[in-house]
């Protein structure tokens, strides 16, 4: 599920991701990704938010590295190659992004900026 999500995002498809968003899904996305703001609460906060992301980014694509299986959360390391829609300037970095699942729900999802974040705030 947490792949299909990624593909999703990389393909601009945020309907085909959102069937497995709680109605209340919380998202902490990480910097420069909060366009607006820092949390987005709810499904339509997220789409919104979503798409606001196209209109500052020409490029946010995510590439696996890894993804551990923390029991009832997932967490997914890789790379995001980004390019900034009116600079036009690329930059590639570490991702992270922790989700939690309530049943086969996404609840929360958390983005970090690199692996090591991600990794205190598993306690890993």
């Amino acid at each position: 599920m947490v792949r299909q999500g990624i593909e999703a995002w990389n393909r601009h498809d945020f309907e085909f991701g959102a069937d497995n968003l709680a109605d209340d899904i919380e998202w902490v996305p990480a910097s420069p990704a909060a366009v607006e703001q820092p949390v987005y609460h709810g499904k339509d906060a997220v789409a919104r938010a979503f798409n606001q992301l196209w209109d500052t980014w020409d490029l946010w694509e995510l590439e696996e590295q890894e993804i551990r299986d923390l029991g009832d959360k997932v967490l997914w390391l890789g790379r995001v190659h980004m390019r900034g829609g009116a600079s036009q300037v690329e930059l590639v970095q570490e991702a992270a992004n922790l989700l939690a699942f309530e049943g086969d729900q996404v609840v929360r999802v958390q983005g970090f900026r690199s692996w090591q974040d991600a990794f205190a705030a598993v306690g890993l």
